[in-house]
């Protein structure tokens, strides 16, 4: 599989005065992490600092530091940073940082943002697109929009990036991303990339199983149809309005905290048992949505963490299902 011949265009970041401000102490010598480097001389051109608070970069707004944390310039920097990592050293992905709890005791490894770098998107064929892992979906799905294109509307509703969407089968209003995928780039912990036919990879609902030596994901080729007469892009519209009336957006949330268990819903089994604005600490279940877990100032992931066993308990005792996370729960207790 080659990638699109196209050249990939760059949509400039829009990057807060905050991260600017970090971005220059990294940079200097008395901020920037020292990673034995034990494959390869080069040194990182982007932001590679020490002890970041994950609270930083997810969306729960809670999390402690991972002990290293980088943000590539660009795909090439992320290739050769990766390339020269120890091998073995725990790497944790990140996009929006949505659908993942870093516990309070942070990741004990390198964390690599992709949300500002890889941001390319550009149409690969007649009815394909290609988009890079750090692309918001909800960018994907208007890029399609705007190109009459079908089968990935669903994207407008997932709070996250293709990478991340990649590497969990992220779906929305009964779609899912990995039946639309054409191929994807992957980079493996040694450094190599290359492109793999989506038939490589085993999914099923909101999980994939990768081939033996995949990091993670560079970039991706979706298929998509004709919206004739733009039925696709008026039911869009329907769901985000939909979206927008009966789940708490804009809110510290990680989206739906529970897989939904085969032929009911996690929300409605959450509020039969009575759990709607029930919390523990600076968190608590959304009176909107029972599925999702939305947080205040001050709140911890211990908070968080404990809020999704209570409930997970009391679901169990009084409806017999054993509720599932949809989010990923990481890292080292405090």
């Amino acid at each position: 599989m080659t990638p699109p011949r196209k050249s990939i265009g760059k949509k400039k970041a829009t990057i807060s005065a905050e991260v600017r401000k970090r971005r220059k102490a990294a940079r200097s010598a008395s901020a920037r992490a020292s990673i034995p480097v034990t494959r390869g001389p080069q040194a990182p051109r982007g932001l590679l600092i020490e002890n970041e608070p994950m609270s930083r970069h997810t969306s729960w707004r809670v999390g402690g530091p991972a002990r290293h944390y980088f943000e590539p310039a660009d795909r090439e920097d992320l290739i050769a940073f990766v390339r020269g990592l120890p091998a073995g050293e725990p790497l944790l992905w990140l996009g929006l940082g949505s659908n993942l709890l870093v516990r309070d005791g942070g990741w004990p490894g390198t964390a690599i943002s992709l949300h500002n770098a890889l941001d390319g998107l550009v149409e690969a064929g007649p009815l394909e697109i290609y988009a890079e892992a750090g692309v918001h979906c909800a960018r994907l799905a208007k890029f399609a929009q705007q190109r009459a294109r079908a089968g990935l509307g669903f994207m407008a509703g997932i709070p996250g990036t293709v990478g991340g969407a990649l590497a969990m089968n992220a779906g929305a209003w009964g779609s899912e991303t990995w039946p639309q995928v054409a191929a994807v780039e992957v980079l493996y912990v040694d450094g190599r990339t290359a492109w793999l036919d989506a038939a490589e990879f085993h999914h099923a609902y909101r999980h994939i199983d990768a081939p033996p030596g995949v990091a993670g994901f560079l970039g991706a080729r979706f298929l998509t149809w004709p919206d004739k007469d733009g039925e696709h892009e008026r039911a869009t519209r329907e769901w985000l309005a939909l979206r927008k009336a009966t789940q708490p957006v804009g809110k510290p949330s990680a989206g739906s905290t529970f897989r939904n268990p085969p032929g009911d819903f996690a929300a409605r089994l959450i509020e039969s048992c009575g759990l709607k604005g029930h919390r523990i600490g600076g968190a608590e279940v959304s009176v909107l949505h029972s599925n999702f877990i939305l947080t205040e100032e001050g709140a911890s992931a211990a908070d968080v963490e404990k809020l999704i066993e209570q409930i997970r308990t009391v679901v169990f005792e009084r409806t017999g299902v054993e509720l599932n996370t949809e989010v990923r729960i990481v890292g080292e207790p405090e």
